[in-house]
């Protein structure tokens, strides 16, 4: 029952984004420098060809190109999205800088960073964008996941989608591509499972992963084992699983309070994430 100012003051604080720069160190994880941003930060992704240079999407439907070097703002915004940009990833292949970003407004967008505008827009998804991620194998080519449950593979040198396929039926919030076979990704939804997809035949899964028990926001493979992978969920739970065994389900690690929203392995250390 607070005055409509309480409010308002309250929406606001809520609405910032920090970018916040970390290092390991002997010390631990110490801050090395932070950023803010007039709206929620959704994601980040590390350029792949300056180690300065980092890339946030936000709430306001804007992408912003941030220098840890520096102690201002970002060097450049890009407001192209109409809806939230909630997905944003750095090309993984040699020879090309390209950026791909996704949106609650339905489209994923192109980016040289370079540039100052977007190169491409790619439509066809009939529901909002939640995971848009670049293949490590194919150059141009990347994938996205959607809340009107499909994943969809794309080409940037072609203007419509490549390959649609009906991964769940449930919203798709999260997808990664193999490391070791470029046909292979997974999928996880809203139904609680992972499901694994290759590329040359579509009508089924090649596993489904079953634990969690509640939505499954991220998933990643391992950048060192083709059948490994994590996955961390609304359950409040990170776990990991191996798909070629019989029980996949290795570990199921509870440490977090509440809801489990992102994770990463480290290309560096095996065993961290």
């Amino acid at each position: 029952g607070g005055s409509s100012c309480d409010v308002l003051f309250y929406f606001g604080v809520l609405g910032c984004g920090t970018l916040a720069v970390l290092e390991q160190n002997e010390a631990g994880i110490v801050l090395l420098r932070s950023f803010d941003w007039n709206d929620g930060l959704f994601d980040v992704t590390w350029s792949e060809n300056n180690e300065h240079v980092l890339i946030t999407c936000s709430g306001d439907g804007s992408l912003q190109i941030w220098d840890t070097a520096k102690t201002k703002g970002p060097l450049q915004v890009y407001k192209e999205h109409t809806l939230e940009a909630y997905s944003v990833d750095w090309s993984q292949t040699r020879g090309e800088q390209l950026v791909v970003s996704g949106s609650w407004d339905q489209t994923a967008k192109l980016w040289d960073p370079a540039v100052g505008k977007s190169l491409c827009t790619f439509k066809g998804h009939e529901g909002v964008i939640y995971s848009t991620i670049w293949s490590p194998h194919i150059p141009g080519c990347f994938a996205s996941a959607s809340g009107d449950q499909t994943l969809r593979i794309w080409d940037v040198k072609a203007p419509g989608v490549k390959l649609v396929i009906p991964a769940h039926q449930a919203e798709v919030l999260s997808c990664d591509w193999c490391k070791y076979d470029e046909n292979l990704l997974v999928t996880g939804a809203v139904d609680c499972s992972l499901k694994g997809w290759d590329l040359r035949n579509i009508r089924q899964p090649v596993f489904v992963l079953l634990g969690h028990t509640y939505a499954i926001r991220r998933v990643k493979f391992s950048p060192f084992h083709a059948t490994l992978l994590a996955s961390c969920s609304y359950d409040f739970t990170v776990r990991f699983w191996d798909f070629s065994k019989p029980n996949p389900l290795l570990e199921t690690v509870e440490h977090h309070t509440e809801f489990t929203c992102g994770l990463d392995l480290s290309l560096h250390n095996h065993g961290q994430v």
